[in-house]
Parts: structure tokens; sequence; C-alpha cells
């Protein structure tokens, strides 16, 4: 879409706005709750209490109710929902995100705190998830390059009893219990458990795995002004991997080889044992004053294993397959803490945020390729099966008999040490009634030690400093109470060596460098209805690693998002979604995983005061795939698709309430993602589920 066009659109929202009445009345019914007006300090990743019109950047905040009404089971299930961002396959053993055409696997925070080792995060202690678009530094240090995603989870409630379960089961087979217990211990203390079980199923061969999670909190009144949160959270996660399937000469996946899993039910697999300690300590000092103080702990063991294909050829109906195995151990020590206040000086109203953040992380990584008894490399050629589901791996296309390992080839052996030392200050400045101003920055001491120890006697290593200073502006000009136009400017940056810190020769590089601006407009329709929409610009540099080029322009993508959420009656909400991005890489080459055009709708409607029912409808464009070089012609990409969702809701009792969803509803043969050349994802086919939930 031409930049033109697209600021045609920012303006035509502007003036349909300024044409509407201040207010929209109506008349609310206790049923659906979609949209949160205002961030507390103690449960956003914004850490200040101002409402959501005057945040001069887009954000979505998906609540429990709205994930509990539609059926989403994972954060690809809400982004797919949310505007300006896309998934990424992961290699089928993580929650990877296009924050605005940039991958991440790492910029995910849980109540504010980074929360980035590689995993698909549950829902099941979740109370609401807010997604960030552009890059957010100033509050959250290096990475969160094009967006950052927060969980903010549940918490114990003082002063009361309450129990809820809930029972789901799907078509493919897969079933997920989850509790929520609230306890209150004395009259200034309760207890709250939260936990879950899930077993994984879908229509691809070999697939299943199983979840267990469970999360104690504990919350404490030490006075009227201060209260005290403390948690633990154990996790044990297995599951099959499913890498997907190879793309063809004209560049589109083979749709005669989406039924065929190319890996093995024994060796594609990926486990994770987590223990996560979450201290919060939160004082209100007075009525405009508020602290709150981190600890956060966490121990990680994954281990993630697989084949996948590396090649096709559909001439000679062959397939070569790659693999590896790669165990990591991680710890971490997070402690961060922050003070908001809100005063008058100069004769203008100030909001300002003051923090400060220390994180020792330490990671140990292996990386073992597959190694083939017949070709004695990490790859082996096998004959595409002339029916059925299976490939055979036994035996490699001139019918040798071969056998796979992965433990004698080991590819390299890390050992990452990260201390990163953080202060922050941001005021959001009233200049008058009708124009705000917001100033912040972070300075960042980050001190990366990076060894590789795969060989003994000749231990090479990276040890790095860098200080890094994070700058954010905005300008809020407010016409009418409800209503916003906003400019915004922010900076940050990623160290090199990987989202992981495992590559040693990455690590000598410097960081690469995001610059983001985005102009738009927020209208708050009514108390439940709000109208969002953006123009942007992102900006991406990195430092080449060839002598004497500096730094070179990696990625540039420009975009317009709008967002429709909240009730258009007092019987009907509505969850709307667009955006149009232009993606453009450094080598000439259009950016890969950016859809030109995607765009998403959900109407949920109260046909009675027991009845309600939804329709949802996701549209993605199609996008390049990401490839080692751009050598390859036609590029390989995903084609475009629509899914249509459907949800039907019933209050059996006060207490017990019964929901149906169906995904996939037109049965719609579709690729939601990748991760590269002869690597997409296969979406699953009509998948019906029915849950009951019961209050006690």
């Amino acid at each position: 879409m031409p930049l033109k066009f697209k600021t045609g659109l920012l303006v035509a929202s502007i003036a349909s706005i300024n044409a509407m009445p201040a207010v929209a009345q109506s008349t609310s019914v206790d049923e659906i709750v979609v949209t949160s007006e205002y961030n507390k300090p103690d449960t956003s990743a914004l850490k200040m209490p101002v409402p959501l019109v005057d945040v001069p950047q887009s954000l979505s905040i998906i609540g429990q109710e709205e994930i509990k009404l539609r059926g989403y089971g994972e954060l690809g299930d809400l982004v797919r929902y949310t505007p300006g961002v896309n998934t990424s396959q992961g290699e089928g053993h993580r929650d990877a995100i296009v924050f605005r055409g940039v991958r991440s696997t790492a910029d995910f925070f849980i109540d504010g705190v980074r929360d980035d080792v590689q995993y698909y995060r549950p829902l099941y202690n979740v109370e609401q998830v807010e997604i960030l678009r552009g890059p957010n530094a100033m509050l959250f240090g290096r990475g969160s390059t094009g967006g950052a995603l927060n969980r903010v989870t549940k918490k114990a409630v003082i002063g009361t009893d309450a129990a809820s379960a809930d029972l789901s089961i799907d078509s493919f087979g897969a079933y997920n219990v989850a509790a929520d217990l609230n306890m209150a211990m004395s009259a200034d203390s309760s207890l709250r458990i939260n936990a879950f079980v899930e077993t994984l199923e879908n229509d691809r061969d070999y697939y299943d795995g199983d979840r267990f999670g469970i999360n104690p909190t504990y919350r404490r009144a030490i006075d009227n002004q201060t209260t005290l949160d403390l948690s633990v959270e154990l996790m044990d996660h297995e599951r099959f991997i499913d890498r997907g399937i190879p793309t063809g000469p004209n560049g589109a996946p083979v749709d005669g080889l989406r039924d065929i899993v190319f890996g093995s039910a024994s060796l594609n697999t990926q486990t994770l044992e987590a223990t996560i300690f979450r201290g919060t300590l939160t004082r209100e000092f007075s009525d405009s004053m508020t602290g709150v103080f981190n600890v956060h702990y966490a121990d990680y063991e994954k281990m993630y294993q697989n084949l996948y294909p590396s090649g096709y050829d559909g001439t000679a109906g062959t397939v070569t397959l790659d693999g590896y195995r790669d165990p990591t151990d991680r710890t971490h020590m997070i402690i961060n803490g922050h003070i908001n206040s809100q005063f008058t000086a100069g004769g203008m109203s100030h909001t300002l945020l003051v923090g400060g953040e220390y994180i020792d992380t330490e990671n140990e990584n292996h990386r073992f390729n597959s190694q083939w008894s017949t070709s004695g490399g990490d790859k082996e050629t096998f004959a595409l099966p002339a029916s059925g589901s299976r490939l055979d791996i036994t035996n490699n296309s001139a019918n040798a008999a071969t056998t796979v390992n992965f433990d004698q080839d080991l590819n390299n052996r890390t050992e990452t040490d990260i201390t990163a030392t953080s202060f922050f200050v941001q005021d959001q400045i009233a200049i008058n009634d009708k124009l705000q101003v917001l100033l912040g920055a972070r300075f960042d001491d980050f001190e990366l030690t990076l060894r590789d120890t795969e060989d003994p006697a000749a231990v090479t290593s990276e040890d790095r400093n860098w200080d890094e200073v994070s700058p954010r502006f905005g300008l809020i000009y407010k016409p009418q109470g409800n209503v916003s136009l906003y400019a915004s400017s922010s900076e940050t940056f990623m160290p090199r060596s990987g989202e992981q810190y495992k590559a040693v020769k990455a690590a000598a590089l410097d960081p690469d460098e995001y610059e983001n601006t985005e102009y738009g407009v927020k209208w708050d329709v009514s108390d439940e209805l709000t109208v969002t929409a953006s123009m942007f610009e992102q900006e991406a540099e990195t430092e080449s690693s060839v002598a004497g080029e500096g730094f070179i322009q990696q990625l540039e993508v420009d975009g317009f998002e709008l967002q429709v959420n909240g009730k258009i009656s007092n019987r009907t909400s509505v969850s709307f979604g667009y955006s149009d991005m232009d993606g453009e890489a450094g080598d000439g080459g259009t950016a890969y995983e950016v859809p030109e055009t995607m765009y998403s709708l959900f109407i949920d409607h109260q046909a009675s005061e027991r009845l309600s029912y939804g329709i949802g409808l996701t549209y993605q464009d199609e996008s390049i795939i990401k490839q080692k070089s751009r050598q390859a012609e036609p590029q390989p990409y995903m084609p475009d698709y629509t899914r249509i969702d459907a949800s039907l809701s019933y209050v059996m009792s006060d207490d017990t309430t019964v929901r149906v969803i169906i995904e996939n509803l037109a049965d719609e043969d579709y690729y939601p993602h990748s991760h590269a050349t002869h690597q997409v994802s296969v979406g699953d086919p009509t998948n019906a589920k029915i849950s009951l939930s019961r209050k006690f």
C-alpha cells in the first residue's frame, strides 16, 4: 500500500472521530468484558497509571474472559487476532512472534519481567496478555525490537474463597483440565493455586505431547499501604516436534506432501522442566505515589531434538533430512523496581516513572549434529513414500540400511554469563488540558562473557561490555477528553550472538540498532468501545561481518494499523484488526515473514441471557520464507489464506457454562508459518472443542 494511501487512511480516521460526538452512550449487560481502560502499575508492562488513550503507541490487551470465550489455547491464537503481528514456526518447540516484521523468540515477559527461555507458554495462570508494538527498550531493556508480549498472572485475592475448574476435549482427542482455587488464610492474607494438565494431539502423524503446570501464589497485606505477593511455578512439558514440509520449484509448499511428517516419533521431541520463583512488594506511599519491587529467580532444563527437511527433489522423488540435538540449562536472577508518582510542578502535571533493574543469567548449551551411519555426516537422502504419511528413515534413497545418532558429533558447547544493570526515567507531562509530552530514557550496562568449550585444549571466548541509551519521546494532543492524536519515536538495541547468546563470533560485533516512528489516533467511543489507528516506520541496522563496511541497513518496515475493540451495542462485541505492511531487506529484497495485508474480525453476540455465539475470520497475505541466501528464484513463499472460527457459549446455571469452539470451520488448507525453506507448517483441519467451566 503506498505511503500516501496509508496517510489518507490515518487522516480519514481522525476526520471521522472529529465528526462524532464526544461519548456514545450504551446500556451495558453483564456478560462480556473485552478491553481494559486502565493499567495499574503492579499488573501492567506499562508501569504507569495512565489511561490507554494517553499511551502514545499501539498495543492490544486480551483478558481472561475473552481467552475463555473464544477458546484460545496458545499465544499464537491471540496473535492471530492482533494487528501488526504474526507467528513464525519457532522450529516446532517454542513461541515465535513476528512483531512488525521482526521475528523474536525472546521478547516475552511475565508481570513485566523478562521471560526469554524458548518454550510454548501456557495460559492457565494468565489474567491478561498485553501485546505492545514498536521498540520498547525504555521499559524492558535490550531487545523488544519490534514489540513485546507480556503475560499478567493471576494473584491471590484477600478476603475471598472461590474455586473453579475448566475441562475441555477436542475432536483430535486432546484434553485440558485446569483448576483455580483461592483461599482466604486470614483477614490480611490469601493463597491461590492454579494448575493444569493437558495432552496434545492433532491430525498429523506421530504428533502428541503432554504438559503440566502448577502455580501457587500467596498475598499478604503487610499494612494498609503495603502488599507482598509470592509465587512459585513448576512446569513439566514434553511434545513432538513437527518441522513442516518442503517447498517446490515454484516456491510454494508442496501440497502433495502435506500429509507426510518428515521426522521420527521417537527422535523429534522437546522437553522442559522449570522452577520459577517470583516475589513482588508493592507500596502505596500516598494517593499519588506507588513503588513496586520484584525479585525473580528461575531454573530451566530444556532439550529439543529433531530431524527436518533441508532439501527436496521432486523429479527424483527424494527428500534430504538434517537434524540436531540441543540441551540447555539456564538460571537467571532478576531484581527490579520502580516508583511512579503524580505531582504538579511549574504549572504542569507530571506522571513520573523512575526505576532500575539487575539481571544475572548463566547459560550452558550443547549442540550435537545428527550423524548418519551411511553418509557419515548430518544429512541423508530418502525416497518419498509411494503412499501413506510415514517416511521410511531406516533405508536411504539407495536402499541402504541406515541409522542416526545425536550424541557423537558435537558442533559446539558454550557457556554464557550475562550481567545487565539498568536505570530508567520517564515523565509524562500534561502541559495543559490538551497537550502532553512524554520523555524517557534508559541506560543499560550490558556485560557478556561467552565461551566455546567444545575443544578443552582450545577454548575460545568473547568478553564484551556495552553501554547503551534507549530514548523514548511522545507527543499527545487531545482535542477532547476521549480522543488523542499522538506521535512517538523510540530506539532500542540487540546484542549480537543470537537471542539465546550462543554464537561466539557474532558476539564480537556491535549490537543491532532499531528505530521506530509512529503516528496515531485513539478514540474511546464509549466506556466499552475503543478505536486506534496508527502509521509507523521501523528501521533496523546491523554491523557487517566484513571488515571496513561499518553499519548496513538490515530491515525497513513501514505500515498502517487499525484496531477496533469493545461493545457496539448492549449485546454485541467486536474485535477488528487490520494491518498493511511493506518490508524491505538490506539486500534490496522483500523482507521475509511480512504479509502485506492482514485482517481479523471476531463478533460475539449475546442472543439471550444464557446463550451467546461468535464468528471469527482471519486473513493473512502471502509472505516470503526466510532462506540462507536470496539466490533461489522464485523465492519460497507461503500462500495467502482465510480461516474462519466459531464459538457457542451456554450458561447452564449460575455456576456452570458449556462452550463449543470450532476452529477452521471451512476446513481451509493453509500454511500459517514457517522457519526456513523446506520447513513450512501445515495448518490444522476443522477441529471442534467442547469445554465445561464450573464455579464452586
